[in-house]
Parts: C-alpha cells; sequence; structure tokens
C-alpha cells in the first residue's frame, strides 16, 4: 500500500513532537529545575557553556528556525548575547522563557503541512527547506539536551533516573513504559 506525502509528513512531524516536546523537553525540565541559580550558571572553564547559556541558545535555536521561520515572523536572535550571559536568571524563569518557545514550536508542528515541509526557507542565512528546519531544531535540541542532563547529573552527583523502566539487560521491562 503506497504511502502519501501527507502520511508521510503527519509520521514524521508526531515523531519530531515526541522527541521535541514529549521526551527531551520533559526530560530538561526534571534536570534543570532543582537546581540552583549557582548550578545554572557554573561553568567548568572559560571555553565551556553553563545551563543557563545552554537554555537560552535552545530558546533562541527553536524560536528562530521554528516559530520565527514558519510563522513568518521577524527574525529578532541575538546568538551572541545567549552565550555571553553569566547569570541573571533562576532555573524557573530559563524554563518559563524556553518553555513558551517550546508551546509556540509544538503548536507550530502540529499544524505543518507536506507543502511547507518541502518549502524552501532562508534561515539564519542557509538555504533550506521546511523538513530541513524540523530535523535540524529536534536533532540541536537532543545534542544540547544531553549537554545539559550532563552538566546537572555532574553538578548533583545524582542519577536523573530517565531509564528506569529498563531492565538490567537493557531492555523495557515487561511491565511496559516509556520510549528511550
Amino acid at each position: 500500500m503506497p504511502v502519501t506525502d501527507a502520511e508521510l509528513a503527519d509520521l514524521f512531524l508526531k515523531f519530531s513532537r515526541e522527541k521535541l516536546v514529549g521526551q527531551y523537553w520533559v526530560r530538561m525540565q526534571a534536570a534543570v529545575g532543582p537546581l540552583t541559580e549557582e548550578q545554572v550558571w557554573w561553568r567548568p572553564n572559560e571555553a565551556s557553556n553553563s545551563i543557563g547559556n545552554l537554555v537560552l541558545h535552545l530558546n533562541g535555536n527553536v524560536r528562530q528556525w521554528l516559530v520565527d521561520s514558519f510563522n513568518g515572523a521577524e527574525d529578532g536572535r541575538d546568538r551572541p548575547a545567549e552565550f555571553a550571559a553569566v547569570g541573571g536568571m533562576t532555573a524557573g524563569e530559563l524554563l518559563a522563557k524556553l518553555g513558551a518557545t517550546i508551546h509556540e514550536a509544538d503548536k507550530v508542528l502540529g499544524r505543518l503541512t507536506a507543502k511547507e515541509l518541502m518549502k524552501p526557507y532562508t534561515i539564519q542565512g542557509y538555504h533550506t527547506r521546511g523538513l530541513e528546519a524540523v530535523y535540524q531544531v529536534v536533532e540541536h535540541f537532543g545534542l544540547h539536551y544531553g549537554q545539559i542532563t550532563y552538566i546537572a547529573k555532574s553538578v548533583t552527583g545524582e542519577d536523573l533516573g530517565f531509564y528506569r523502566e529498563l531492565s538490567k539487560t537493557g531492555r523495557l521491562d515487561k511491565g511496559g513504559g516509556s520510549k528511550p
């Protein structure tokens, strides 16, 4: 049975939303939420970013590549400021800021069509298609989500418990659970 463009687009967008909103974002909130302001802005050295920088950076990236581009809005991103910040926001404030952007991105992903995924866009000076823009955001978010959780585990010394449902063999317990 052949698959239509619309069916393929729906599958891609559903999976993208599950990864971005249902997995990465949910887990990032759990990792960052309990941190102190000092832990959020800690850097091991000047060449490295803090969790605060990475959260600001993800906010800028998701807004620029998904929200503004697909909504035809003005690109007001100040990327250098994302990395120059050294404090001034708590974990809760950072998560609220990114949460608002994720909410808007989720709405965009929920309404995109196969035609919009094939449409050309120029984002951050790159010539791309909608499908590539969505993929870039999900992949980019996943990369920095991993860095953020690593830093959170480093500063707290605690296991975040994201894979409790896996058995000692590394396989999903027969009782069920979420996908890794």
